[in-house]
C-alpha cells in the first residue's frame, strides 16, 4: 500500500447497470476473476466495498509459490496421489501465468523467481519434512530436502522448492483493473454488495440501491458475504501479524521461507530504497476477537531483531486469512442447487497462487469447461470434508463456546469507569451488551455488541484499535463501520452513559 503508485479511484455504482457476469470483491481472485472473464468477451462488473487491491490483497506478504507449507503429504493421504499432483500442477501453472501476463501488459511488478523453503529447527521435525519433500516431488514439484538454506541461522531441514515467485501484487492487480476497464469492463469502488437474488438472470443489491443483473455472478469476497452454502461452518478464520523494514542487499537471504515453529514465522523480501531490500516477517497467528495485537508485535519485532542485527522496522500491520476446515479451497458452484453463481474463498493463507487459479478455474466453468482439477476445489464435495471431520468440528464447537461463553459476565467489565483512554470493552447497558471505546481525549463510544453477521459478541482489538468477531472473522471500526466482512451491516450505535 505504501510503495505503489496512487491510484486513480473508480467511480461508485449509482445507476443499475445489465452484464454477462458480475464480479463480488476486488482482490486477487476477483480481479483476476473479472479480467479472465473480460478476457473472452464478456461484460463483466466488478464490485468492491472499498477499494480494490486494498483490503486482504493490499495487505499481503504476496508469496506466489506452490509450495504452502505441508500440504502435500495431507493430500496424498487425503485426497490421494492424483489429488496432490492436481493441487500441485493447478498452483505451479498460476505461478507461470502470474509471469506471462506481467509480461503481457508490460507492468513492472517487482516480479522475482526464487526458491521456496518449509523449514524447521528442531530435528524432531525433520522426518515430517523428509515426507513432505517426497509427496511434493511425486506430485510433480521441483522439491528436495535440504539442510542448508539461506537464512541467518541454521535449520535442522527445509523442504526446497525451486522456481517460485514474488512480487509486487498490488502493482500487479491495478495494471489488470486498467486492462479489465479499456477491454469494456467496469470496476465500482466503494460500492458495497448487501443482497444476492438467484436465477436466470441474478440480482445484485448494493447499499446505495442501484441493482445489477447478471446472466451469471461470481462472489469472492475473501469469505463469502452470502451465506446460502453455510460455509461459515467450513471456513476459520486466522489473524497474522507482519513486521517490515529496510536491510542492506547483503542480508537478503534469498528465497521466501516459513516455518509453523513459534506461532509461524514467514521471511522474505522485496526491491527498496537505495539498493537495500525491504525485509519482511510474519507470524504469530490467531483468531480474530481472541487477542490483542500489541503484544505480538512487540514478539515479531524482538524475532526478527535476533535474527537480521540492526533492522529497524518501519512498517507494521496484520493480514487476516480464511482456513478451509478440509485443506482444499473452495472455488466452483456457490451450492448444490447453483446454476449461475460461483464463490472463490478459504485459500489458507495462498491467496496468491489461489486468487489466480481461482480467475482460470472460474473462467472455465462459466464458459462450460472443466479443468481436471474443477472436482478438487468444488464446493460442494461432501467425502473431503467428511474424512476431515474433527477440524470441522473443532471449528463448530469454538464457534459455539464463543456464542454462549462471550454472553456470561466474565467477558465484561463492571462498568465503563473501567474502560481506559484508548481502550474498549464490553459493558451491560439496560441489560444489552455493549462495546464500549473510550478514545483518547475521554470520549465514549457505544456499539451494539452483536455481530451482525450471526450474532456473536466482539471483542475489542486494542492493537488494531477494532472489534472483531471471534466466530467469523468479521471486523469493525470504533465507529461501527465494516472493516472485514462476512458482515456487510454495521454494528448500531448505542447510547452509553459515562456513568453506566
Amino acid at each position: 500500500m505504501a510503495t505503489a503508485p496512487a491510484a486513480a479511484p473508480y467511480p461508485a455504482l449509482t445507476a443499475s447497470l445489465d452484464v454477462d457476469v458480475a464480479v463480488v470483491g476486488g482482490g486477487v481472485a476477483g480481479l483476476s476473476t473479472a479480467w479472465e472473464l473480460a478476457r473472452t468477451g464478456r461484460s463483466v462488473a466488478l464490485l468492491e466495498a472499498g477499494r480494490i487491491a486494498a483490503q486482504v490483497t493490499g495487505h499481503t506478504t504476496a508469496k506466489v509459490s506452490s509450495l504452502h507449507t505441508l500440504v502435500y503429504d495431507k493430500l496424498r493421504r487425503t485426497r490421494g496421489p492424483e489429488g496432490a499432483r492436481l493441487y500441485a500442477r493447478s498452483q505451479q501453472e498460476a505461478i507461470e501465468h502470474v509471469a506471462e501476463v506481467a509480461a503481457e501488459l508490460g507492468v513492472d511488478c517487482e516480479l522475482e523467481r526464487l526458491p521456496a523453503f518449509t523449514y524447521v529447527t528442531e530435528p524432531a521435525s525433520c522426518a515430517e519434512l523428509r515426507a513432505e519433500a517426497e509427496a511434493a516431488r511425486e506430485a510433480g514439484l521441483p522439491a528436495s530436502f535440504v539442510r542448508e538454506t539461506g537464512l541467518p541461522f541454521p535449520v535442522a531441514g527445509a523442504v526446497r522448492v525451486e522456481d517460485q515467485a514474488q512480487f509486487h501484487p498490488r502493482k500487479y492487480l491495478l495494471a489488470l483493473a486498467e486492462d479489465l476497464v479499456a477491454r469494456g469492463g467496469a470496476v465500482h469502488e466503494h460500492t458495497r454488495v448487501t443482497g444476492l437474488s438467484e436465477g436466470s438472470p441474478c440480482r445484485l443489491t448494493t447499499e446505495s440501491g442501484a441493482t445489477v443483473t447478471a446472466r451469471d455472478v461470481v462472489v469472492a469476497t475473501h469469505y463469502p458475504v452470502f451465506d446460502r452454502a453455510l460455509l461459515f461452518a467450513r471456513l476459520v478464520p486466522r489473524r497474522e501479524l507482519v513486521v517490515a523494514g529496510p536491510v542492506p542487499a547483503d542480508q537478503d537471504p534469498g528465497g521466501m521461507f516459513i516455518t509453523e515453529e513459534q506461532g509461524k514465522r514467514s521471511v522474505r523480501t522485496a526491491p527498496y530504497e537505495d539498493g537495500r531490500r525491504l525485509l519482511i516477517v510474519t507470524g504469530e497467528n490467531f483468531k480474530p476477537g481472541t487477542r490483542d495485537s500489541a503484544e505480538g508485535y512487540a514478539r515479531l519485532d524482538a524475532w526478527a531483531r535476533e535474527h537480521f542485527p540492526g533492522v529497524r522496522m518501519a512498517y507494521r500491520w496484520a493480514a487476516q486469512d480464511t482456513d478451509p476446515t478440509d485443506t482444499v479451497p473452495l472455488v466452483g458452484p456457490f451450492h448444490q442447487a447453483a446454476r449461475h453463481t460461483y464463490v472463490a474463498t478459504g485459500f489458507g493463507g495462498w491467496g496468491m497462487s489461489g486468487g489466480v487459479m481461482a480467475g482460470r478455474l472460474l473462467t472455465d466453468l462459466i464458459a462450460g469447461k472443466e479443468p481436471p482439477w474443477a472436482g478438487l476445489y468444488d464446493p460442494r464435495r461432501l467425502r473431503s470434508a467428511l474424512r476431515e471431520a474433527p477440524a470441522f468440528l473443532k471449528h463448530q464447537a469454538e464457534v459455539a463456546q464463543h456464542f454462549v461463553g462471550d454472553r456470561l459476565s466474565g467477558t465484561h467489565v463492571g462498568s465503563v469507569r473501567d474502560i481506559a483512554p484508548g481502550s474498549g470493552a464490553l459493558v451491560r447497558v439496560g441489560g444489552r451488551s455493549c462495546a464500549v471505546h473510550r478514545d483518547e481525549d475521554g470520549t465514549l463510544h457505544g456499539l451494539s455488541a452483536r455481530c451482525t453477521h450471526l450474532g456473536c459478541l466482539v471483542a475489542f482489538n486494542q492493537g488494531e484499535r477494532a472489534w472483531e468477531c471471534p466466530c467469523h472473522g468479521s471486523r469493525f471500526g470504533t465507529d461501527g463501520t465494516v472493516l472485514q466482512g462476512p458482515a456487510n451491516r454495521p454494528l448500531e450505535e448505542r447510547q452509553v452513559p459515562d456513568e453506566a
